[in-house]
């Protein structure tokens, strides 16, 4: 996902508690700097500031980021001879989006019960299949009409 010209996310959205994968392609990879760093926080107070060298690659610089519980992630980039691409002075800032807890459903023990959702997602999947699979190829049985038809030169 790009966010912005030159910033892209492995991700669709940001939410807390994941590691996302940031790749720059800005001024910085297109002039050829060899050494580029990643200056980040969270929430508006620049909270757990961190500076981090990111990994020169094909697609970029590129740096993996655990995202905390907070409302924005914030960051700008600098390069070895300590010059700035802040985006127009204004920051890359972006929204970390939180689930709706309201959807969820929690069980007795206050669990989220995801993979027994999941199981019966894909069992469900499984018998449609099946059935449709029925419905097409039974006809098919009684008929004797179940051999590849074969091409006539």
């Amino acid at each position: 996902m790009e966010l912005v010209k030159n910033i892209f996310f492995n991700t669709d959205k940001l939410t807390p508690n994941t590691t996302v994968k940031i790749s720059y392609t800005g001024k910085f990879f297109q002039d050829g700097s060899t050494n580029v760093y990643i200056h980040y926080g969270f929430g508006n107070e620049w909270e757990g500031l961190v500076d981090a060298e990111m990994v020169k690659t094909e697609l970029g610089f590129q740096i993996e980021v655990d995202l905390i519980d907070k409302e924005t992630f914030n960051f700008c980039i600098k390069n070895e001879k300590d010059e700035w691409d802040n985006n127009g002075g204004t920051n890359y800032i972006f929204q970390i989006e939180h689930p709706e807890n309201s959807l969820l459903v929690i069980d007795n023990l206050g669990r989220k019960p995801s993979k027994r959702l999941r199981k019966s997602y894909i069992l469900t999947k499984k018998v449609k299949l099946a059935i449709y699979k029925m419905l097409i190829y039974i006809p098919k049985l009684i008929t004797g009409n179940y051999k590849k038809k074969t091409e006539e030169f």
